[in-house]
């Protein structure tokens, strides 16, 4: 998808009967409209109107540019 990045949100959550903490993962769709993103690249998204089926999280900043 051309202006379309991938994002993968981690997070811990507690179990709730053993009460270990697990990584959880969560795939965002977002838009990137310059196409300035890199595989790798830190990045800070927010949240915006739906731009398709899947898209409502739009690019603000690349925080971090990924080592080669």
């Amino acid at each position: 998808m051309d202006k379309t990045i991938t994002v993968a949100v981690e997070r811990f959550v507690k179990h709730p009967i053993y009460g270990k903490f697990i990584k959880r993962t969560t795939k965002l769709h977002a838009h990137d409209e310059s196409n300035v993103c890199n595989e790798g690249d830190t990045v800070t998204v927010r949240e915006c109107a739906p731009i398709s089926k899947n898209k409502s999280w739009m690019l603000v900043d690349v925080v971090e540019k990924a080592g080669v």
